[in-house]
């Protein structure tokens, strides 16, 4: 950024503008480069130089050059993303917070924070979900996010977490209009780069690149970087899977999560138990099932078993995995059943 209102007051080089501030050449340099703090005193002189109107004044201050790989660098980005008119990111390693389900995020958060308690895990939780209210609004801004297909096939939180988050991520992106996914196939390799990045669009006409470590968080806002990294970024989106077929990706991955575990026989205390049979189960000696739906309200899963064996081993789905496999047979994604 330094650089654009530099040259563009007529001040082509670093030398031009140390000598009208009577400063060495290399300290321009290496403040241009993010790699030397300059005082709040240098930002005003340059402003009133350059006659940008507090301009960037506004920017250390929102910044805090001091510490660019700052201990709160969260609570940083947190506010920049609040102020956001678009934000894009490549998330090479998770689905991306703002879309993440409670449960999802409560697995990192307990991995990450191993010795904090209950209240201060779920303190974190809430913060993130809080976080994207903004986002999953129908007025919101436009929020693009590149997954790889790696995160996809995770089993974050388990396989009945991770199947609610995948469908989430589809529900968001059906519903809501100015949110794009898309699924950076295995196909593309070295294509998707050396790891994930936010692009931020602010009200100012400005876009920020951000970047963060284990621990750490970093801002560039240098307007040629973030031209470069857009332009990146703009290749990428490209290549990756449009939001069609990023959602077929995302329902092969939910189907290889409906799975089911055999289990001893099931003790369903209840009064009235309702098995359903197969419409196929006709007395032929086909693949005849019955299956108790209700159960799911007492015993948390649906029981499913042979109707000619009644009491042998029973296989047990989760409610949510009955469901997705009730719905995928609707539509269609199994062939003919």
């Amino acid at each position: 950024m330094l650089r654009d209102l530099r040259t563009a007051a007529g001040y082509p080089t670093h030398r031009s503008l140390a000598v009208k501030l009577h400063m060495s050449e290399s300290f321009i340099q290496k403040v241009e480069g993010l790699a030397r703090q300059p005082r709040r005193e240098f930002a005003e002189t340059c402003d009133e130089l350059f006659g940008t109107s507090g301009q960037l004044t506004r920017v250390w201050d929102d910044v805090d050059w001091g510490t660019i790989d700052h201990p709160d660098w969260f609570r940083q980005y947190a506010a920049k993303e609040q102020e956001a008119v678009r934000i894009r990111g490549l998330h090479t390693e998770r689905v991306p917070g703002l879309l993440q389900t409670a449960d999802y995020a409560r697995a990192l958060v307990r991995h990450l924070n191993p010795d904090n308690d209950d209240d201060e895990i779920e303190r974190i939780v809430q913060a993130r979900l809080r976080r994207q209210e903004r986002f999953l609004d129908p007025d919101g801004p436009e929020l693009v996010a590149i997954v790889d297909e790696g995160v996809i096939w995770q089993h974050v939180g388990g396989r009945i977490v991770m199947h609610a988050q995948l469908a989430h991520l589809l529900a968001v992106a059906e519903r809501f209009p100015h949110i794009h996914l898309h699924v950076a196939q295995r196909e593309l390799g070295e294509r998707t780069g050396e790891g994930g990045f936010h692009l931020l669009s602010l009200p100012d006409g400005m876009t920020w690149v951000y970047t963060e470590t284990l621990g750490h968080g970093r801002f560039v806002v240098d307007q040629h970087a973030a031209a470069s990294h857009s332009r990146a970024y703009d290749r990428l989106r490209e290549d990756a899977l449009n939001g069609r077929d990023s959602a077929t990706v995302i329902r092969r991955a939910m189907r290889e999560l409906v799975n089911v575990t055999t289990t001893p026989h099931l003790t369903v205390d209840w009064r009235h138990p309702a098995w359903k049979t197969s419409s196929y189960s006709q007395g032929n000696g086909g693949e005849c099932i019955e299956v108790a739906p209700g159960a799911a309200a007492v015993e948390g899963v649906v029981p499913v078993r042979d109707s000619k064996d009644r009491s042998g081993p029973e296989l047990a789905f989760s409610a949510t995995g009955w469901s997705a496999f009730v719905a995928g047979i609707r539509a269609g994604d199994f062939g003919t059943v």
